[in-house]
């Protein structure tokens, strides 16, 4: 597996792609467009597979 980290998109609050990393630590990020401060994390995989 990749270490590799993506960045996201756009904001979930607005949807603007206007995003910057924030310096409050890893995962956060700004958006410049509705001035709110964000962070992703991966919490973890299911223990079971997921049926479609």
């Amino acid at each position: 597996m990749s270490d590799a980290r993506s960045a996201p998109l756009y904001c979930p609050y607005c949807g603007e792609e206007d995003l910057r990393p924030h310096e409050a630590g890893h995962g956060a990020w700004e958006c410049h467009a509705c001035a709110r401060v964000f962070a992703v994390r991966f919490t973890g995989l299911l223990s079971r597979a997921v049926n479609r």
